[in-house]
Parts: structure tokens; sequence; C-alpha cells
């Protein structure tokens, strides 16, 4: 048994962990970041989901920014892909032509290492949290398990940013749950591929399931399910291709499957607030920032501060997919630009809370919002930005 203490514990690698974790170290908490496997990034790395997806409105106006943007331009740093150089004149853009890329996996888990470690974040690499105490309803300290054995670390405040609100459900929290979908990507060798370069005979190639044949929520058995369903539908497919006559064992086969479950929706928190569909072009006095729909052009969402707060349970702000929301409300607030902008303001609402000795639901949002403005650069509202819904 094993016990360390910090200022800040954030639980989950994925683009939310590591930007709440940048945001409260670079604020001067003494910060963990615990990771169930050896790579930071979650679906974005280990999930083989490549596409840092837009942060514009596709109209021309940048509406997500900070750490969001910073991790954007640093999953190029060590590898292939150009952000669309005309994005500001578009309008009515698909989404190949917003302010997005495609970009290397594994270059974007170095890029990623790197801004951690200028951050001075102490990483927990396989590391698995197993276990919340709550005490007079705080959430006081996580119970993990790696190589060393079972330990305990505490903290004056936790950001849950497992992608399954692992950390509020070990609370005893009720959760949000929601039937799922499963993709499936997979980086591939397919003679005379264009890939992630040119003439590179790579690609990644992906697949979706029904929401309906996946169960709601998480447990291991839907992992375990998941994880083999897609591996089986892609070696179907590869069988295909082989029956066919186009491709045989040498000029089609995979370089890289998935390391984690590509579950889209899975658990959310229970939040002081839940984000519905229908809500976009919604102000939010307690906005932390803006997101844009990816899936269409014109479509911008406030995100409540109150999202963040775990209904009933203190000490602990959610980030990334754990936030709440629901339905098409969810698409929006699952994928990494809205992921990353949630975790950077977890991060900052951690650090203010710490600095004041208060748990986060007592802080003023007034102060979030100065911090996340004057010094994130953040947009938090519609006007900030012109936007009014309009023609969209």
């Amino acid at each position: 048994m094993f016990q360390s203490r910090y200022d800040l514990v954030v639980a989950g690698g994925g683009v939310a962990g590591v930007a709440a974790a940048l945001a409260g170290a670079r604020r001067g908490l003494r910060t963990a970041l615990v990771e169930k496997t050896v790579w930071f990034g979650g679906l974005a790395t280990s999930g083989l989901i490549y596409i840092y997806l837009p942060l514009c409105d596709g109209n021309g106006t940048q509406v997500t920014f900070g750490i969001s943007e910073e991790m954007l331009k640093r999953s190029l740093e060590y590898g292939p892909g150009e952000i669309p150089p005309g994005w500001r004149r578009e309008r009515n853009a698909a989404e190949a032509r917003r302010y997005r890329v495609i970009f290397s996996p594994a270059s974007f888990v170095l890029s990623l290492d790197k801004m951690l470690e200028e951050a001075g974040v102490e990483l927990w690499l396989d590391t698995v949290v197993t276990g919340a105490t709550v005490e007079d309803g705080r959430l006081s300290a996580v119970s993990v398990a790696n190589k060393s054995g079972c330990g305990e670390l505490r903290a004056a405040c936790f950001v849950d940013a497992t992608g399954d609100a692992d950390l509020a459900a070990f609370a005893g929290h009720g959760c949000i749950e929601a039937p799922n979908a499963l993709a499936n990507w997979t980086l591939e060798y397919r003679e005379g591929a264009v890939g992630l370069a040119p003439n590179c005979s790579m690609a990644i190639v992906g697949c979706s399931t029904d929401p309906e044949t996946v169960p709601p929520g998480i447990s291991g058995r839907t992992v375990s399910e998941a994880v083999l369903a897609g591996r089986k539908r892609y070696r179907e497919r590869l069988e295909r291709e082989y029956v066919s006559g186009k491709f045989d064992r040498r000029s089609l086969f995979p370089l890289m499957l998935p390391a984690m479950a590509e579950l889209r929706h899975t658990r959310c928190v229970t939040g002081e607030f839940t984000l519905e569909p229908g809500m976009e072009w919604t102000a939010f006095p307690d906005s932390v920032g803006l997101a844009a729909d990816w899936r269409k052009p014109g479509f911008v969402w406030e995100i409540p501060y109150r999202t963040l707060l775990p209904k009933g349970l203190k000490g602990v702000l959610a980030a990334g997919r754990c936030s709440s929301s629901r339905g098409d409300a969810w698409e929006v607030t699952r994928v990494i630009p809205a992921a990353a902008m949630t975790g950077e303001a977890a991060g900052v609402a951690a650090a203010l809370s710490v600095a004041a000795g208060i748990t986060p639901d007592r802080l003023d949002c007034g102060v979030l919002s100065r911090e996340l403005t004057q010094v994130c650069g953040f947009a938090l509202h519609f006007g900030d930005l012109g936007l009014t819904g309009e023609g969209r």
C-alpha cells in the first residue's frame, strides 16, 4: 500500500485529462495525471481517431481557443497534416474545409508527452483507478493499482476525465447512461493508398455499429464484447477483400489496431445542469467556452460550468465526455476540441478553488470567467464573437 498527496489529481489521460492537468500545473498546482494505458491522448491516439475536429463554426469564425487550439497545432509537431489555409473565408463549409487537421496518432503522443513534461505534471502511466473515497460528501482520495501494488492518491481537488465517469461512479454518484455506438478504426497498409501522407500506402479506415447493438452504459463485459466485435468486423472485411481477388495478404493488412474500446457514449455525470438536445444557440451566464457542431456548419453551443459539477458530489469536476450531456448535445461535448476545452476549464476551476481553499461548486463564476477570458483567451458567449445564430 502506498499513498501520495497532491493539490490536483486528474483521472484519465485523454485530451480532456491532459488539458486539465496542464491548466492546473501551469498555475502552480502539484498535479498528478493518472492514465490506464501507456499513451496519452485517449481515443485520439490509442483509439486511432486521428481527426482533430473543427475549432470554427464553418463560417469563418473560430469559437474554441486555449489549450484546445494549442493541442491542434502541436499534433502536427512530429508528423504530417495541414490546417486548411482558406478556412476563414469559407461559408457553410464541409468539415474538411474548416479549422481542423488530420494528424498521426503516434506523433500526437510525442507532443502530449512533451507538453506535460514542460508543465511539470507528475505522470502515472499504466495505472488504473480502482475506487474512490468520499468523506462528508466530498471526494478525498482515489484508489489506484499498478506494478507497485495498490495505493491511494489524495488531493484537494480531482478532475474526472476518464471518459466513462469512473471517479463519479466509484464514488457512488448516479450517472447518466445512453445507448452506445461502437467505432472501429484501424491503421492498415493498402497498396496504392494515399493516407496520412502522400504516397505512403497507409490509411486509417473506420466503421460504426448501430447504437442499438451495444448496451447502454459501461461494464467489463461491454468493453470485452465491443473490442472483440470490432476486431471481428475488421477480420471479416479483410476476408471479403481477399476473396474478391482485389487484394491479398501482402497488399492489404493491418498495421495497428486500436488499443482501447472505441465506445462513444457510456456514462457521464449527472451535473448541476445537463446540456440537452436543442440547446445550441442557448446562452448561459456561467458558460466556460464555446463548442462548434462538427457535423454541420452554423451551430455553436455555450457550455455551462454547471455541467462540469457532479450534483451532490463535492471536490471533483467532470471534463470531456464525462460532462453532463444527453443525446445530440453529447455528440458535441464528447469530441476532441470540446473535450480539451472543458478539460482546461476544469483545470482552471480546480486551481482557483484550491487557491481559495474551497470546493469547485462554491467557486465564483465571475472569477472563473475572468481567468478564462483574460488569461486563457477564451470566448465564453456568442456575443463575444458577434455570433447570433441567424442564417445558420
